[in-house]
């Protein structure tokens, strides 16, 4: 097996997996910082504050990026099975 392959396979799993991470975990920072300067300015340390608009934020990233996240994975798997399956032909 070519090492070229292997590195070039590494590198867009990391894309992939970077892409995924970015689409949720970027909403949730926003809504975290928005909540933490609520609770700053207000003075009000209720743990329930903090984590339920998270959760929210993350249920609906999940609704709205769910099929281009399956897509992603699903296309990046089908490449992988490709390429595995071309390498008992060198």
């Amino acid at each position: 097996m070519d090492q070229a392959v292997l590195f070039d396979e590494a590198g867009r799993m990391l894309a992939v997996i970077a892409l995924v991470c970015v689409v949720l975990l970027v909403p949730m920072t926003i809504v975290s910082l928005i909540i933490g300067i609520i609770q700053t300015a207000t003075s009000i340390n209720e743990q329930t504050l903090s984590f339920v608009p998270k959760l929210i934020a993350l249920m609906v990233c999940l609704i709205v990026f769910s099929s281009m996240i399956a897509g992603l994975l699903i296309g990046f798997t089908t490449e992988i099975f490709a390429v595995i399956a071309n390498i008992g032909h060198w």
